[in-house]
């Protein structure tokens, strides 16, 4: 019976635990440029089996929020490959999340001013975070996006393609996580509410789906399944996202994943960062069946879960079979040593939200490693 601190495989990886630290947002990177509080910050989380990176705009056209990283310009990727350099020398491995929003964006974030750009013409109820040119930042509605010409697709998954290579073979990241979760464009291509759209990127499970293949596709033929994973959010409202049934669409989605040979496939249960049994449609989400599916029609790459574990639980899914590896995201924020502190059933900082987005080394880098000795003791 596997344990949550037994050794897995990844891909090429032999990783030395079962924890995965999730993708999170901070905003700490002005100018899309990671900088020394990064290497700080990773390098402290190099004990997690898989730390995986924030997520990390392919152009500029993808990027949401003010000060998140990107992987589309020479200062960017030169400021990952020190992150990724520290990490590796800490003995610890990092794949990088790449990441286009889509219209979860502003139109001050976008090239020239232009609007976001999403599957159809549908402004997303949510908010994004912007700074002024006073420096001052604030929460502001996501603008109005414009519709993809079928004709932009190729050049999308094209950018997507570029991104993957150039953080394995430039940053120097072990592999990359797509983002095709929490409402942002390829799962906005997925989901109903968001794709009105008519034409063979539209209407069907299949055609809905057609991005996200496309897309795999790309990456896999440019670095391999080994270093390629993605990540999706079946039932999560994140963002203005919406299906009125949503297990037929993400067991297809599965099913077609089985067959590329991914690292590993990480799945958001329930409502991101909320109740773990949310649901959409007028069923609840068969977790169950959803690996079950994907396990069916071949798929042998690591299934890993998120949302809402603590200890127990996360011990309980792997001792079971229901999940290979759990990911945890505020736990990590606040406690850069969580494998040790789980082993050792040591108290856990509590994360601090005032300082979860932006600012600086504060509720970033200062979280205290636990004294294990007085644990022992």
């Amino acid at each position: 019976m596997p344990t949550l601190y037994d050794p897995i495989k990844l891909g090429d990886l032999t990783l030395p635990n079962r924890l995965a630290m999730a993708p999170l947002t901070r905003n700490r990177s002005p100018k899309a440029v990671p900088g020394p509080l990064a290497i700080t910050y990773y390098t402290q989380r190099a004990t997690a089996g898989l730390p995986i990176s924030e997520g990390t705009a392919i152009t500029q056209q993808g990027q949401g929020y003010a000060d998140v990283p990107g992987l589309y310009g020479p200062e960017q990727l030169a400021g990952w490959k020190k992150v990724t350099d520290a990490v590796h020398a800490a003995g610890g491995h990092i794949f990088t999340q790449i990441w286009h929003v889509g219209r979860v964006s502003h139109s001050s974030l976008q090239p020239n001013g232009g609007q976001p750009v999403a599957p159809s013409a549908i402004t997303a109820k949510t908010k994004t975070y912007i700074i002024h040119a006073d420096g001052n930042g604030e929460f502001a509605p996501t603008s109005e996006p414009r519709a993809l010409d079928r004709s932009e697709l190729a050049g999308i998954v094209d950018d997507y393609r570029r991104a993957a290579r150039a953080a394995v073979k430039e940053a120097g990241f072990d592999g990359i996580e797509i983002h095709g979760a929490n409402g942002y464009l390829i799962d906005q291509f997925l989901r109903s509410g968001t794709n009105q759209r008519t034409d063979d990127y539209g209407g069907s499970i299949e055609n809905r789906a057609r991005l996200l293949f496309e897309v795999v596709d790309a990456i896999v033929a440019e670095i391999g399944g080994a270093k390629t994973a993605i990540r999706i959010s079946p039932v999560t409202p994140a963002n203005d996202a919406a299906d009125p049934d949503p297990q037929p669409l993400f067991e297809h989605v599965v099913r077609g994943l089985a067959s590329r040979g991914l690292a590993y496939v990480h799945v958001i249960e329930g409502a991101t960062g909320g109740a773990r049994d949310f649901q959409q449609g007028e069923k609840p989400f068969d977790w169950v069946a959803l690996k079950a599916a994907y396990r069916a029609a071949g798929g042998t790459g690591v299934w890993m879960v998120n949302n809402g574990y603590d200890r127990e639980l996360a011990e309980e899914a792997v001792a079971s079979g229901r999940a290979d590896m759990v990911a945890f995201g505020r736990l990590y924020i606040a406690n850069p040593d969580l494998v040790a502190r789980f082993k050792a059933r040591a108290p856990l900082n509590e994360p601090q939200r005032a300082t979860f987005y932006g600012g600086g080394a504060a509720g970033y880098t200062d979280y205290p490693a636990a004294d294990l000795s007085a644990v022992a003791a």
